[in-house]
C-alpha cells in the first residue's frame, strides 16, 4: 500500500507520520515551492495531543508551545463568566498547548523528513487532476509530473484541489460575517501566565493567549480580535497572511481595559496584523470517491470556535491510519474511516454555526449587556456547565471519554521522541 497526501500543511503531514507510524508506505505533496514558519497561533486540545505524543512528538510539543493553565470566558467589561482548568490540571492525561501554527508545522515537517525521508515530501507540486482504477490512482501535478499510489489523500486545506474535482462547482467558503484580526505580541503574563481568555460576545469578541517566553518575564501573546459585519460586505479571498490596518480594529476595542488585561495595549504592541474572514464549509454527504478521500480542512473546515480546526484534521490523521493498517483492503479503509468521522466533524461544524461554547458569553451579554453585580443572577451555573462540557462531548475530549478511550496505534511500541536540537 502506498499513499499519496496532497498537501503538507498540519493535516497532511500529521497523516503521513501516522501512516509510517502504522507502517503504510507515503508521500506528500505540497504546492508551495518553499515551506515556512507562517500564520499565528493555534490551540492543540488534549485529544489531538495524545495522537501527537502517541506519534513520539510530546517532548516537541512541550519544548515549542505553552502548556495551557486555564480557560477564561469573559464579557466585555473583564467580568469572569467561566473559568476552569485546562489540561492536566483538569484530569487529562494530556496537557493542551497553545503554538505558533507555522512552528508547529516545521516541527512535523522535520520529524516527517527525518522518518520518511526527504524524497518523500516533495515542493512546489500543485495537483492539476487525478484518474483511478481499479489497482489505484494516480496524481497529475501542473508541472506535467505524475505520482501513482493505492490511495490520495486530500488534506490541502479549505481551497482543496481534491475537493474541487470531487465537488465540482462548490463554490467559494460561506462567510458568516465576521472578520477576525490576528497577532502576536509581547507583552506583560496575565492571570494565570498560561491562560486561555475568551472577552465579548458574538458581534464583538477578543481571544489571547501565551504561546511562547519573550524575554525580560514577558511572554508572546497570541491575540484574536472579531467583528461581526452585514455579509454583503466585500472581503478578499482567505489568507492567513493578508496584512491589515491597525487603524482598523483598534479603535473597536479602544475602551477594553479589565484590571488583568489591557486590551487596546496589546493590539498596539503587536508588530504585525492580519485579517481572516471568519468561514466554513458545508458538511458533505460524501468525502470518499472511489480511492481518493478527504481529510482536515478540505473535508471539514469550521468556524475557529472552540479551537478544534487543527486537533480534528489530527484526530482525522490517526484514524485513518489505524482504518487503512486493520482493513487492509483501500476501500474498506477508507471507508471506515469516512463513518466514524465525517459525522463526528460534521457535528463540530454544526456546533461552531451555533457558536459552540462561545455561546455562554452571548447569553450574558443578552441578559447583562451592562454588567453584573452577581453571576448568579444573570445565569445558572448548571446552564453554564452543560453548554461548555456538551461541546467537549460533542468535539471527542469529554476527559472521561477521552481518557479511557483504547489507542489508536496500530502497534503498542513506543515511538522515539526526537533528540533535543536533533
Amino acid at each position: 500500500m502506498r499513499i499519496l497526501v496532497i498537501g503538507g500543511g498540519i493535516g497532511g503531514l500529521a497523516t503521513a507520520l501516522a501512516l509510517h507510524a502504522a507502517g503504510i508506505e507515503v508521500e506528500v505533496f505540497e504546492a508551495a515551492a518553499e515551506v515556512r514558519p507562517l500564520g499565528v497561533g493555534i490551540n492543540l486540545q488534549p485529544h489531538a495531543v495524545r495522537e501527537l505524543t502517541e506519534l513520539g512528538l510530546g517532548q516537541a510539543l512541550a519544548a515549542n508551545g505553552v502548556a495551557t493553565q486555564e480557560f477564561r470566558y469573559a464579557n466585555r467589561f473583564g467580568q469572569t463568566i467561566w473559568a476552569e482548568p485546562r489540561g492536566l490540571l483538569a484530569g487529562y492525561r494530556w496537557p493542551q498547548y497553545s503554538i505558533h501554527r507555522g512552528r508547529l508545522q516545521m516541527l512535523l515537517w522535520a520529524a516527517a523528513e527525518a522518518r520518511l525521508g526527504p524524497a518523500r515530501l516533495h515542493r512546489g507540486r500543485r495537483l492539476a487532476g487525478f484518474s483511478q482504477d481499479e489497482t489505484g490512482v494516480t496524481a497529475q501535478f501542473e508541472d506535467g509530473g505524475t505520482a501513482r499510489g493505492s490511495a490520495l489523500i486530500g488534506a490541502d486545506g479549505i481551497h482543496s484541489a481534491v475537493r474541487a474535482l470531487l465537488v465540482p462547482g462548490e463554490g467559494p467558503p460561506r462567510w458568516n460575517g465576521a472578520l477576525l484580526w490576528r497577532a502576536v505580541s509581547t507583552a506583560q503574563p496575565f492571570l494565570t501566565g498560561a491562560s486561555m481568555v475568551q472577552a465579548g460576545h458574538r458581534d464583538t469578541k477578543f481571544v489571547c493567549y501565551p504561546i511562547g517566553e519573550a524575554p525580560g518575564g514577558r511572554v508572546l501573546v497570541n491575540w484574536i480580535a472579531e467583528q461581526r459585519f452585514p455579509t454583503d460586505t466585500p472581503w478578499a479571498r482567505e489568507d492567513w497572511n493578508r496584512p491589515a490596518r491597525l487603524e482598523d480594529v483598534l479603535p473597536i476595542f479602544a475602551d477594553w481595559r479589565f484590571a488583568w488585561l489591557d486590551v487596546p495595549g496589546l493590539i498596539r504592541a503587536a508588530e504585525a496584523v492580519y485579517e481572516f474572514p471568519m468561514v466554513d464549509r458545508d458538511p458533505l454527504p460524501r468525502w470518499r470517491q472511489g480511492r481518493v478521500t478527504l481529510l482536515g480542512d478540505a473535508a471539514h473546515p469550521m468556524y475557529p470556535i472552540g479551537s478544534n480546526g487543527a486537533s480534528q484534521a489530527v484526530l482525522d490523521a490517526r484514524f485513518l491510519a489505524l482504518q487503512l493498517a486493520r482493513h487492509g483492503a483501500v476501500e474498506a479503509g477508507l471507508e471506515a474511516y469516512e463513518t466514524v468521522r465525517r459525522p463526528a466533524t460534521a457535528a463540530v461544524v454544526e456546533a461552531n454555526r451555533g457558536d459552540g461554547p462561545d455561546r455562554v458569553m452571548d447569553l450574558v451579554h443578552a441578559r447583562a449587556p451592562d454588567g453584573f453585580e452577581r453571576l448568579e443572577d444573570v445565569i445558572p451555573r448548571a446552564e453554564l456547565e452543560a453548554t461548555v462540557n456538551g461541546y467537549k462531548r460533542i468535539a471527542g475530549f469529554d476527559p472521561a471519554t477521552l481518557n479511557a478511550r483504547e489507542s489508536w496505534s496500530v502497534t503498542t511500541a513506543p515511538i522515539p521522541e526526537p533528540r533535543p536540537g536533533a
